[in-house]
């Protein structure tokens, strides 16, 4: 399908990770692109490129092939695929969607049920690492879908993720995203307290950081978060912040319920950047926990922690 020139691709959500995605599928497919945004000016990242922007979804759904969404949450991406004014209201529809956003898996599973009674295959595709891995065309992607549609849809994905792993059947993909995100916070969580132990103990936080990466403490979390944010303390604005941690940990633990597990270091997670959200760090990267370790800002109470 990558090689098909006939294809054409529409992509819808042009944020921090869509615009740049979307760009990359714009630079490498040899057919056409368009793309869609609310915000007028996320177009902005499609500069240079032959990306055409379209007015509404129903614009996207009237002429893709394959559309792809980079969207907030489940909500928007059932609104956009099966909403009055969605992909699927329309005389024409797409044959495939791929979602690139995080959602429930229930969600997941509920929207491509719903996609597969319309003819519209759908396979939920989640993608990680960090927006300087997606402008380079090198994010990971946790597929969901048949093999069958898994084979059609890989190499478009190839153009945005330089590891595509299929995960299993439908909202599989949303599963192995959730683990991932969770791993992050919470690893990230622990990071932040063993450099403000160690700092206060006399070890400066970057020796720290260059000693444990030599060992078997060396993490992606440590080379990432820990020595671009949390040792120059800086966790700038529209980058990920506690809020949206604060969803992905809510999936996370709905996921958890719903197979019958307890998550503790989960929960203890929520609960910290619950904290970090409502203490003056609000919108801001959401590393951003050290800050609250090191003043020595307990976690939120549990009954005070919330799902987004």
């Amino acid at each position: 399908m990558a090689d098909d020139a006939a294809t054409v691709i529409g992509f819808i959500g042009l944020g921090v990770m869509g615009g740049p995605m979307c760009r990359n599928m714009a630079l490498k497919h040899a057919g056409e692109v368009i793309a869609f945004d609310m915000n007028p000016n996320a177009f902005q990242a499609l500069e240079g490129t032959k990306a055409r922007r379209v007015e509404t979804p129903a614009d996207v759904a009237a002429q893709a092939d394959v559309v792809f969404l980079s969207l907030p949450g489940g909500p928007q991406v059932e609104q956009v695929c099966l909403g009055p004014q969605g992909l699927t209201a329309g005389a024409r529809r797409p044959s495939i969607i791929v979602d690139l956003s995080t959602t429930t898996v229930e969600s997941a599973r509920s929207v491509g049920e719903r996609l597969g009674r319309l003819d519209v295959q759908f396979a939920d595709a989640p993608v990680a690492r960090t927006r300087e891995a997606a402008q380079r065309g090198e994010l990971s992607i946790m597929v969901g879908a048949s093999e069958a549609l898994f084979a059609r849809i890989e190499p478009l994905l190839r153009y945005i993720g330089s590891d595509v792993t299929r995960c299993g059947e439908l909202g599989c993909g949303q599963v192995v995203k959730l683990i991932n995100n969770a791993l992050v916070f919470e690893h990230t969580m622990a990071l932040a307290e063993m450099m403000v132990i160690g700092e206060r103990a006399g070890v400066q936080p970057a020796v720290l950081l260059d000693a444990v990466s030599k060992g078997s403490g060396d993490s992606f979390v440590l080379r990432n978060h820990g020595r671009k944010a949390m040792l120059p303390r800086e966790f700038p604005e529209k980058s990920f912040p506690p809020e949206y941690a604060l969803k992905d940990i809510g999936y996370m633990l709905e996921l958890a319920s719903q197979v019958g597990t307890s998550a503790h270091v989960t929960e203890l997670a929520q609960r910290y950047y619950a904290a970090t959200a409502s203490n003056g760090w609000g919108g801001r990267y959401f590393p951003a926990v050290i800050e609250l370790i090191d003043r020595n800002i307990g976690p939120a109470p549990a009954a005070a922690t919330h799902r987004a």
